[in-house]
């Protein structure tokens, strides 16, 4: 959340002068960033003794309520604007980790399951 509340405090620079791939690019770091986000709370969630899907559902929730914070801290930033369609690339994000990994854990390989114990993501 820390590295989030950073980067929005800082100006945003294109990352190319044609717009569909700079828009490209920044939506899917907005994905990125929030699935990572999701699953760490997930990971809290998990460790506090919350069931898997409760635990997910939380984790989806708090998430959307900090990108919809963190848009109102973008309206306080200079050269930055919040924007609604953020708060929803970033409920995707969210929402799409915490899908593909309550789906697709359980029919992973040994290896993934075991790593994924390792880390403390169980489903």
């Amino acid at each position: 959340m820390g590295l989030i509340f950073y980067s929005s405090s800082r100006s945003v620079a294109k990352v190319t002068q044609i717009y569909w791939p700079d828009f490209v690019v920044k939506k899917l770091a907005h994905i990125a960033e929030y699935a990572t986000l999701s699953l760490l709370l997930y990971r809290g969630f998990m460790a506090s003794g919350f069931k898997s899907g409760k635990a997910g559902v939380y984790a989806i929730v708090l998430s959307i309520i900090y990108a919809i914070s963190d848009e109102l801290h973008q309206s306080f930033t200079p050269g930055r604007e919040p924007r609604v369609r953020d708060i929803i690339f970033d409920t995707i994000g969210a929402g799409l980790a915490i899908y593909c990994f309550r789906k697709f854990l359980p029919k992973a390989p040994k290896k993934i399951k075991f790593w994924a114990k390792k880390l403390q993501l169980q489903v």
